[in-house]
Order: structure tokens, then C-alpha cells, then sequence
């Protein structure tokens, strides 16, 4: 070994320091003008040989290069290496660097022009076989690099060993690598082009990861799962959710239950326990904080790292696959809410993944989310765009998943959305909205509603951005329904008060019936609700402990009747008393007393009643569903309406203060016997029992502009529903 390295080629120098940007080059099979050259680099290595013919390789002196020259067409196309290590330790496998680019051109163009939907197919870690050798494929995208490796166990976590091909101006690495399985622990390491540093990168596409606080990706296991959910894909194919009832539990994974030790549950295990627990209660879908991999769990999973990867926390992502099976097979669907808004500056994540603002803007004006500490993608880059598309498409195509709900859409669509002045940089117009994310998010909707039929995407948006959930040929987002935060502000303010002071606030009740057909809305008790210090809806409501659940029962009998579809956190549906933990699994010990039990049953009951009942879900989104029978009873702080479908109507009264009213008139369109369907005052719910024995009778006493009426009890911090009983 009397050379030095100094009197190597520089392209194998470039090699040893990992700096070539094109190791195909140097390594692998080359012709020569008398045959054929075959070198291979392998750092630790005392012999190296070709296996195939046992032809030995000679080491280049002063170095780790080992080379065999001979005749054209000795050694096959696909060739393998044998090297033993200073160990004694002999490896034997096909060497990397005789295969050909493997992804197609095609794909490389549709990505770059941010239309490939299923790109995750590509991108990231895919087991394959070529021309029979199995192995994995390996792809990243990292225009602004000058090298990049993929690094693992395989190879001692080595960028050396396996530096990957550019593929053109495309921006995009690939490297496939015989002999490596699912399991495999991987990363990217990468040099940046202009400063020379070094990043270690999780797989922007990778679809398993370590679980937490490991940060490795893992290469999945991609043998077809067996679904065994065709019925329910079938008939969602087909499904009117405008028109169809549809009430979301909202369920945070990791503190909904526990195991007896205080850990998480696996995904096959929180599958069963969950739909043998909200089958009965009659909520028709659960939808899931975010599952997309995430480093903190105090993030609830809204800082996420992985896109394309349900948590390792629960499991496997067949294990997940299994929970939505399971699932469908029992008539509930399954959401997600998903982020495209902003990212966390993890270190191994897409934070400067090549070294240059790649993911998010370079400007921290427009880069960064000053909130949350985070990063804002760029949606004005084909690349992101696309990255963040095909994550929605996986889900929804690869998970079976029912819709996605879009969190922080506010934080998307304004430049300077939770900014100061001269902390952000208007558009192209001189004006504060973010025409790329507009552009994202309508091809978002128009992709999903185009290619999975009956999913739907909702927006959690808090401002009065107009059209939000309505088509994009009318110049709307495209969404198919919009939070309605105003109303559920409205709601837990009026709540909030001394029954004594509701008259003067009886405006909050009423008001969102200005607009509450202006939107697809979906009523939101949310995950938002119950933490940061602003208490358990129980603890909002106002009196003592009766008084409390009574409020809360009226709430929900006020929620359920109002028009929109519904949405309830996980606690909410039994009164939990604590402000939600992350951390820790649900009060459920709280079930074992009757007010508690009370406010479960009345949701089970509102649930079904909801469902059974078209007048209360037909016409959710529709004027024609909804009537004002008074809304201007605020001396007594009492609301009563009309929900109707095309032939029936239900006729709603609430009463919310402690005061019961005896002979209430409420004007009513038919004559007639009306059965008293419900009522939150039931002793079965916790109540005090005042009711109507079940019917009263409509009398020919013209009331409120309508020919008919009834006399009724009203109880006290409380609602009742009526339906004519011929109907």
C-alpha cells in the first residue's frame, strides 16, 4: 500500500469523501477499449471477488477500491460481489451499482409538474424485484443536493457505501439495493451543494417509522393487504352525504383509552374497543387527530414528520389498515385530520431538507409560522404541491379513509394570517391572500371529490372567507363542508352565562341562522374546546351540579336539532369534568355516577333520533329544512323552531333558564295529536321528569302566524321535540 490518496483519480478521491455526484460513473460495470472494467468501493473490506466465476479483485493500492478487468460478456449483466471483512466476516451480494435507472422518465416529468398523484409509489422505500433479484428501491427528491446516500444497519449508518444517481434536472436520487427486506432501518443523508454540509433526513415518503424517540424510517412491508370492506366501499361510492345523517366522534388515539399499565393501545385492539363502544351511542363516523407520524406527542399530532405514515405509536400500517377494515365492517366511517398548513423544524424532517428552503420558503415572512414555531410549505413550488396531494390521495386510495379534515385552512389562505404589520409580503396584487395555497387547496378538493367518490373534505376555517363549501367552477374552494366556528362560539358564550343574564344575550342564538346556509357547515364540539385552560363543556356550564348537566344536556339537544352536521370530542359525550390530557386515558371512572350515565344515554338517544329522524338531516345544508316558530322570546329566554324534509316536520322548543314553563304556546302548521319524541328533562337522562305524558293536542288557536297550536310543559334548562302523530 505505498500509495497515497492524494495519487488517486480525483473521481475516486471524490468517491472516499463522498462527493461524487455521480457514483455510477466510477463504480459498477464500464467497457474498457480491450473489455470491461468492474470496480467497486467497499471501506473495511481485506478481499473482494466476484462470485458468479470466483474471479478474484484487486485492491487499488492505498485504498478501498477493488477492481477486476477482463474479456466483454464473462460476467452477466447483474453481477455479484463476495468481500470479506477485517473480521473474517464474508458478505456476498449483487452489486447495486450494475442495475439500471429504475423509475420512468414519465414519472419523473409528471412530478416535476407537480400532477402525479400516486408519486408515493415511487418516491421513498419500495420493496421490488428486478429481473428477479429482490431488493429495495429507495427515491428522494433533493434538487439543491451534491450527493446523496442512503444509510442504514445494512451498511453501518455509512454515506460512503451507497450514494445514489440523479436522475437529470429532474431533482430526484435513486438507488436500488439488492438483498435489503421490509424492516430495514433507513435514512438519506445528503450534501448540499453550496456549503458542503452534511444533513441526515427521515424519508419525506417514507410510509413506517421507528417509533418515537428513534426517528429512523423503515422499510414497509408492501404485500397487499386483504380488505374485506367492499360492501361499505360499494355503497360509499354512491352515498348523498349532503342529504345523509352524519354525526363524527372525534377521537385522539393516545388518550382515549389505555392498557392496564398506563400505554398505548395497538390499532387492532383501539379498532374493536372503538366501535363497540360508538356503534351503540349511533355517531356514524370517527374521525382521528392527526396519525400521521409525528415526533411529539404533545403536538396531538398536528407538527407531523411523515405524511405518508400512520403513527408507529398504535402499530404497523396494516395494523391501521386493519382499524378501518373494522370499521367498515360495522357501518362506521373513518376521517383523518390531515395538515397541509405547516410542518415542525425537526432536524431529521423536511426543515432545509438539501440544505436550501426545498419544502418551505426561503423568507421567514411567508416561511415561517410564528404560532406554532413551524415551517409553511411552499405551494408554489410544483414539487410540494404534489408532495402534499398524493399524501391526501394515499390516504383516502391506500387507507380506505371516508374523508380528510383540513387543519388551519385561516392559517393557509392569509399572507398575514396571525402577523404584524410589515411581517408579511402581500401577493402578486398587493393583497393578503395566498394565491398559491387558494390554487392547492381547490385542486385538492377537485382531485379528491373527482377520484373518490362519496369522501368528503372538510375545512377548519374560523373566518368569513366566502364559499369555502362550494364547487370550484362557481368560484368557491371546493370543499364539502366548513367548520362553523361562529356558531360554536355563539353557543358556549351563551352557555356560559348566569341563566338570570341569557335575555340580554339571546341575539347569540339567533344570529347564526343569518348565515348558517351560506356554507356546508358541520357543528363543532371540538378537541379545541376542552383544553388551554378553558375547561370541560361541563365546567363551562353555569349553577350547580344539576343545573351543570342539565346545561350540558340542553347543549346537546340544541346541537343536535340546530341544522349542520355534528361533531362531539371524545369525554364530551358523558360530561367529562377534567379539561382533556393528552397523556392520560379519559375519566371513564366518571360513568359509574347517574349524571354522567344520563348525558351518554341522551347522546346515544339524540344520536339515533338524528338519524332515524329525515327532518332533522335532510335538509342540514338547505333553508327548506329549517323554520322559525319564535325566535324572539328572549324575556324568557326560550327558541323554537321547525326542522322539516319534504313531508314531515319535527317541532323543537328550549327553554334555557331553570324556570319551567306550564301551558308554553308554540304555533304549529297541522292540526292534529303531536307526539312528544324527546326530552332532555327525562329522568332517564338525569332530569327533574317535567313533561307532556307523551302527547298533546294541537288546538284550531291561530299562534305566531300559523292556524294551529299547542299548549305544552316546557322544562326547565331543557328541550323537547314534538312530531305529528299521524305522521
Amino acid at each position: 500500500m505505498n500509495h497515497h490518496r492524494g495519487q488517486l483519480p480525483q473521481e475516486l478521491q471524490l468517491i472516499i469523501a463522498a462527493r461524487h455526484h455521480d457514483p455510477f460513473s466510477v463504480l459498477g460495470k464500464h467497457p474498457t477499449r480491450n473489455g470491461e472494467l468492474i470496480r467497486a468501493y467497499l471501506p473495511g473490506a481485506e478481499s473482494a471477488a466476484l462470485t458468479a466465476s470466483g474471479l478474484p479483485m484487486q485492491r487499488i493500492s492505498g485504498s478501498d477500491f477493488f477492481e477486476w478487468r477482463g474479456d466483454r460478456g464473462v460476467i452477466p449483466e447483474h453481477y455479484q460481489l463476495q468481500w470479506r471483512t477485517g473480521d473474517g466476516e464474508a458478505i456476498t451480494g449483487y452489486d447495486p451499482y450494475c442495475f439500471a435507472p429504475q423509475v420512468p422518465e414519465f414519472d419523473l416529468h409528471l412530478f416535476n409538474e407537480g400532477r402525479h398523484w400516486h408519486i408515493y409509489r415511487l418516491l421513498g422505500a419500495h420493496p421490488r424485484a428486478v429481473d428477479g433479484i429482490s431488493g429495495v428501491l429507495f427515491a428522494v427528491w433533493a434538487p439543491n443536493a451534491a450527493r446523496v446516500s442512503v444509510v442504514g444497519d445494512f451498511n453501518q449508518w455509512d454515506g460512503r457505501r451507497h450514494p445514489m444517481r440523479i436522475r437529470g434536472g429532474s431533482g430526484i436520487w435513486e438507488l436500488f439495493i439488492p438483498g435489503l427486506r421490509p424492516g430495514t432501518l433507513y435514512k438519506f443523508e445528503l450534501r448540499n451543494r453550496d456549503s458542503g454540509f452534511i444533513y441526515l433526513k427521515a424519508d419525506p415518503y417514507g410510509q413506517q417509522f421507528e417509533r418515537r424517540p428513534s426517528t429512523a424510517s423503515v422499510v414497509r412491508n408492501e404485500a397487499d393487504y386483504t380488505w374485506d370492506d367492499q360492501d361499505w366501499m360499494a355503497a360509499r361510492a354512491q352515498h348523498d352525504w349532503q342529504h345523509a345523517p352524519l354525526s363524527i366522534y372525534e377521537v385522539h388515539l393516545g388518550s382515549w383509552q389505555r392498557d392496564e399499565h398506563g400505554g398505548f393501545l395497538n390499532y387492532r385492539e383501539l379498532a374493536h374497543r372503538l366501535v363497540d363502544y360508538v356503534k351503540p351511542l349511533g355517531f356514524t363516523h370517527i374521525e382521528l387527530l392527526p396519525i400521521t407520524e409525528h415526533p411529539l406527542d404533545a403536538s396531538w399530532g398536528y407538527q407531523t414528520i411523515g405524511n405518508f405514515a400512520a403513527t408507529s405509536r398504535f402499530g404497523s400500517p396494516d395494523d391501521f389498515r386493519y382499524f378501518v377494515a373494522h370499521c367498515h365492517r360495522h357501518g362506521i366511517g373513518v376521517m383523518l385530520d390531515w395538515v397541509p398548513g405547516h410542518f415542525p423544524k425537526d432536524p431529521h424532517g423536511l426543515v432545509r431538507f438539501d440544505g436550501s428552503a426545498l419544502y418551505e420558503h426561503e423568507d421567514p415572512r411567508r416561511g415561517e409560522q410564528r404560532d406554532w414555531g413551524t415551517l409553511i410549505y411552499n405551494y408554489a413550488r410544483n414539487e410540494v404541491k404534489n408532495y402534499l396531494l398524493s399524501s391526501a390521495v394515499f390516504w383516502l386510495e391506500e387507507f380506505h379513509i371516508d374523508g380528510l379534515r383540513v387543519d388551519a385552512v385561516a392559517s393557509m389562505l392569509y399572507l398575514d394570517y396571525s402577523r404584524k404589520p410589515g411581517d408579511w409580503i402581500p401577493n402578486i396584487y398587493g393583497g393578503n391572500e395566498n394565491l398559491e395555497a387558494i390554487a392547492f387547496l381547490r385542486q385538492l378538493n377537485e382531485i379528491t371529490h373527482g377520484q373518490f367518490p362519496g369522501t368528503v373534505v372538510m375545512a377548519e376555517e374560523s373566518t368569513s372567507w366566502p364559499m369555502v363549501s362550494r364547487p370550484t367552477w362557481l368560484g368557491g374552494l371546493g370543499f364539502s363542508m366548513k367548520w362553523n366556528m361562529g356558531w360554536m362560539h355563539d353557543s358556549l358564550s351563551y352557555m356560559k352565562k348566569d341563566p338570570i343574564h341569557r335575555h340580554y344575550h339571546h341575539d347569540m342564538l339567533t344570529f347564526g341562522l343569518l348565515y348558517g346556509f351560506s356554507e356546508n357547515f358541520v357543528l363543532p364540539f371540538s378537541h379545541d374546546e376542552v383544553v388551554h385552560g378553558k375547561s370541560s363543556l361541563l365546567y363551562r356550564m353555569p349553577g350547580d351540579e344539576w343545573q351543570r348537566f342539565a346545561n350540558l344536556r340542553l347543549l346537546f339537544t340544541y346541537m343536535y336539532t340546530y341544522p349542520g352536521k355534528k361533531l362531539m370530542f371524545m369525554g364530551c359525550e358523558f360530561g367529562q369534568g377534567r379539561e382533556w390530557n393528552f397523556d392520560a386515558a379519559l375519566d371513564w371512572h366518571v360513568l359509574e355516577h347517574g349524571f354522567h350515565q344520563g348525558v351518554q344515554r341522551l347522546v346515544g338517544d339524540i344520536n339515533q333520533l338524528y338519524r332515524s329522524l329525515p327532518a332533522l338531516h335532510v335538509y342540514d345544508f338547505d333553508r327548506r329544512g329549517f323554520e322559525w316558530i319564535d325566535c324572539h322570546d328572549a324575556p324568557q329566554s326560550v327558541l323554537s323552531y321547525l326542522r322539516r324534509d319534504d313531508e314531515r316536520i319535527a317541532v323543537v322548543a328550549l327553554n334555557f333558564t331553570p324556570v319551567p314553563h306550564h301551558a308554553y304556546r308554540l304555533g304549529v302548521p297541522y292540526p292534529g295529536l303531536y307526539r312528544e319524541i324527546f326530552n332532555s328533562d327525562s329522568s332517564h337522562y338525569g332530569g327533574s321528569n317535567l313533561g307532556n305524558a307523551g302527547m298533546v293536542q294541537a288546538e284550531e288557536f291561530p299562534w305566531m302566524g300559523r292556524p294551529y297550536s299547542i299548549a305544552i310543559n316546557l322544562p326547565p334548562l331543557a328541550g323537547v321535540i314534538f312530531v305529528p302523530a299521524a305522521g
